[in-house]
C-alpha cells in the first residue's frame, strides 16, 4: 500500500480540525488520526483499533501513513504489520461504556469517586 501522508508545513495556532488537509490523516478518507508532529504519530499509533469504520484496505493505508510519518518525525516503530496493533476493531466499544455506568450507578461507586474529587 502506498502512503498519501504529506508532512503539514502550516505553523501557529489551528483553531479546527477542517484547517487540516486530509494527506495529515492516518486514515484520511475518515480523516481521523492526524499527524502533525511525533507526539501526534505515536498517539495515531496507540488508537490505531479504536477507529471502527475502516477496511482492511484502509487499516493498510493508514499503516504505510503512519510508518511514512513515524520516518519523518523520527518515531521509531515496534511493529511491522498494522494486523499487530492491537485488537481490532472494537466494535462493542459503547455498549461497554453503557454497561459500564449502569455498573457504575448502581454500585454508587461513581458517587464516591466525586466526592473524592471534590476533597482533593
Amino acid at each position: 500500500m502506498r502512503a498519501t501522508w504529506k508532512p503539514h508545513e502550516k505553523h501557529g495556532r489551528l483553531t479546527m480540525r477542517s484547517d487540516l488537509p486530509s494527506s495529515v490523516y492516518a486514515f484520511p478518507k475518515q480523516r481521523k488520526e492526524p499527524m502533525t508532529d511525533a507526539r501526534h504519530v505515536r498517539n495515531a499509533v496507540a488508537r490505531f483499533d479504536q477507529v471502527t469504520d475502516a477496511s482492511e484496505a484502509d487499516r493498510a493505508l493508514a499503516f504505510a501513513n503512519i510508518k511514512k510519518a513515524a520516518k519523518h518525525y523520527g518515531v521509531e516503530l515496534g511493529e511491522g504489520d498494522w494486523h499487530e496493533l492491537g485488537v481490532h476493531p472494537q466494535t462493542n466499544r459503547a455498549a461497554h461504556a453503557r454497561k459500564g455506568a449502569a455498573t457504575r450507578k448502581r454500585t454508587g461507586s461513581a458517587k464516591k469517586a466525586a466526592r473524592t474529587r471534590k476533597k482533593s
